[in-house]
């Protein structure tokens, strides 16, 4: 337990320098983007003391790592907030739809991928491949887009744009951040249809993408397990296909699976930016663009920080599930 904290800490302190640098190479005067392009000298050197810019780099990013540590952001300069308090309220969107895109992703993607490896060259194994195919070539703002014309504005089958229906904005009092979940607290059924009828779109889109590469993956750990001596061994002997698929072959794969559902995961939230924008869901991807377009590095470095935070937490996290399936592992 004491490498695996050493390892993130170590992991964490690495994205600490790396965020750091990034707000100092970056061609954006931190100073004008408070003061503005016509503010006088004085004001803008005075400003510039205020933030510790005069001190050596070493020292900035000393104090960086501090004010990190004691969940000090800094100030956004877009919303007036402090960027701890911004990501608060944004970051709950993101993970319910990341969430519930990657619930999608795999409750479809490992049947499918089990079925194609188990049908090998059937025409089923080329329809799950081909679509696995679409996964990686499709690019996401196109199927976002196209999404949204036939299923919200043509068919009406959907919600739009947003997380809930203006009608309804405002109503709950966020408990979790989570719309589904503070909607069944309050007991506000209709509310939580309407957020689940929003959520669907996004959700699938993401869900499409994340299953495209976790049916490819289990197809292809799968199709190794399955010409095993042991497995060609168990269907001698008469045991049923499908207990040979899924009690020989499967079980072996669940490790590696692991690592691939929480990398996919951790792409999801950290890769939604562009379906965010789309779908001008009110996420950390959404956050994280409209600070880029306003030059607010605060809020950049802090939104990359969490995002980055989350990633090392998950990759951490299924190495962690990783050793509980095999403990020969730990």
């Amino acid at each position: 337990m004491a490498a695996v904290a050493a390892s993130v800490f170590a992991t964490f302190l690495g994205l600490l320098a790396i965020t750091f640098f990034i707000g100092r190479v970056v061609p954006i005067d931190p100073v004008i983007a408070v003061v503005g392009d016509r503010a006088p000298k004085d004001v803008y050197e005075a400003t510039r003391i205020a933030l510790g810019l005069d001190r050596p780099l070493v020292e900035q990013f000393a104090r960086y790592c501090l004010a990190v540590l004691s969940g000090d952001l800094g100030t956004s300069i877009s919303t007036g907030n402090r960027v701890v308090d911004d990501l608060r309220h944004v970051f709950p969107a993101t993970l319910e739809m990341a969430t519930i895109g990657i619930v999608i992703g795999v409750g479809l993607g490992v049947p499918m991928g089990v079925w194609a490896a188990a049908r090998q060259g059937s025409w089923i194994d080329q329809v799950i491949r081909v679509a696995g195919l679409l996964g990686y070539a499709v690019p996401a703002f196109w199927l976002g887009l196209v999404g949204l014309a036939v299923f919200y504005a043509r068919l009406k089958w959907v919600g739009g744009p947003g997380r809930l229906d203006i009608a309804y904005d405002g109503l709950i009092e966020p408990v979790t951040g989570l719309l589904l979940v503070d909607s069944l607290l309050a007991g506000e059924t209709e509310i939580f249809a309407n957020a689940l009828w929003h959520l669907a779109l996004p959700c699938s889109v993401l869900g499409f993408f994340s299953l495209a590469y976790i049916a490819r993956m289990t197809r292809s750990f799968l199709l190794d397990q399955l010409s095993q001596e042991f497995v060609v061994t168990a269907r001698v002997k008469g045991v049923p296909e499908w207990k040979v698929v899924w009690k020989h072959a499967f079980r072996p794969i669940l490790i590696p699976l692991v690592t691939v559902i929480g990398l996919s995961y951790a792409g999801l939230l950290e890769g939604s930016v562009m379906i965010e924008t789309i779908f001008s869901w009110p996420g950390i991807g959404n956050y994280l663009t409209t600070a880029l377009l306003n030059a607010d590095m605060n809020a950049v470095l802090g939104a990359t920080l969490v995002i980055g935070a989350v990633f090392i937490g998950i990759n951490k996290l299924s190495d962690i599930l990783y050793r509980v399936l095999d403990p020969r592992a730990a």
